[in-house]
């Protein structure tokens, strides 16, 4: 069972799947038919399934703007749906349970490179925090299941992902998809300027989605403890430089102008990604700018059919 397997992550891990292992079979619980937030509908996509693995990739979420604007939401979809599949999982005697948590769960002030052993260390960024330590309870779940039941779970913290397919939504999107939009339709406008949300001073890091998909399987086949770990690439890039990139990628060569009075999030975000290769032998391969190139190149191809 892949759930959220028709999401933008989901898409990408069920081609991989596919590809590793085309024998076999693969449950993805649509929203519109299974409501994985109530208990029924959870025991009745068991059920339906008859599901030996789960691979947990749904989520409520979207980038800083709609997360400051739904804290109760994403807390209460994500915590809901996370706990009862877990538990259910459980009951229904599920071989491995692969649980996606998030970045966000980091505290504000982390070292960088942000390792395992910090995830408890203080509070997460304010508008992250819902989402964020609702995801993050699934990792004190996970220990405690395998303590108490021997229940075979692992918990990965992916970075921030990009890559086709993502969210080109203004209202919903993360930095990258919103960016490559404002530029492409900025340029086809003949527009000066653009706006970007914050300061641009803060950093991130970026994994390619196929990548993202990669480093699950790999962590689902080989895997076994529920200590967290890290999924990244390495490469850190500000906020304002990551802008000026995608401007010089997408031919738009108008201003950038900084809306300021809009949230910068987290300082810095950079994963120390060592666990990853030293548990499962896993390490990102797609370096960001031919990532980006992918990405836009998508976008540009789709976008019609997304803005329909």
């Amino acid at each position: 069972m892949v759930t959220g397997g028709a999401g933008f992550l989901g898409s990408h891990f069920v081609e991989e799947l596919r590809h590793r292992n085309d024998a076999v079979e693969i449950f993805v619980p649509r929203s519109d038919e299974y409501d994985l937030r109530n208990r029924d509908e959870i025991q009745r996509a068991f059920e339906d399934s008859g599901a030996d693995t789960v691979i947990h990739l749904a989520a409520t979420v979207g980038g800083i703007g709609a997360n400051a604007a739904n804290p109760g939401r994403y807390f209460y979809d994500n915590a809901i749906m996370g706990v009862e599949l877990l538990e259910q999982a459980r009951q229904y005697g599920v071989d491995k349970f692969s649980i996606l948590g998030t970045i966000c769960a980091y505290p504000k002030h982390t070292e960088v490179p942000f390792s395992e052993e910090d995830l408890f260390d203080g509070y997460p960024e304010e508008t992250n925090a819902p989402y964020g330590i609702a995801k993050k309870a699934l990792l004190t779940q996970s220990k405690a299941y395998r303590e108490q039941w021997g229940f075979n779970s692992i918990y990965l913290l992916p970075v921030n992902l990009y890559g086709p397919r993502d969210d080109f939504d203004l209202e919903t999107s993360h930095v990258i998809p919103a960016i490559i939009r404002k530029c492409i339709e900025a340029r086809e406008r003949g527009d000066d300027t653009i706006t970007a949300w914050g300061t641009g001073e803060p950093t991130r890091e970026f994994l390619y989605v196929e990548d993202a998909a990669d480093g699950i399987l790999d962590a689902t086949e080989r895997y076994d403890s529920s200590d967290p770990v890290n999924l990244g690439s390495g490469e850190e890039i500000s906020i304002r430089g990551l802008v000026n990139m995608i401007a010089e990628m997408t031919d738009f060569g108008g201003d950038i102008e900084w809306d300021t009075s809009k949230p910068d999030g987290q300082p810095r975000r950079k994963l120390d990604t060592s666990r990853a290769k030293t548990r499962f032998d896993w390490e990102a391969s797609t370096r960001f700018r031919e990532g980006l190139k992918e990405t836009i190149e998508w976008y540009e191809a789709n976008r019609d059919d997304l803005h329909e």
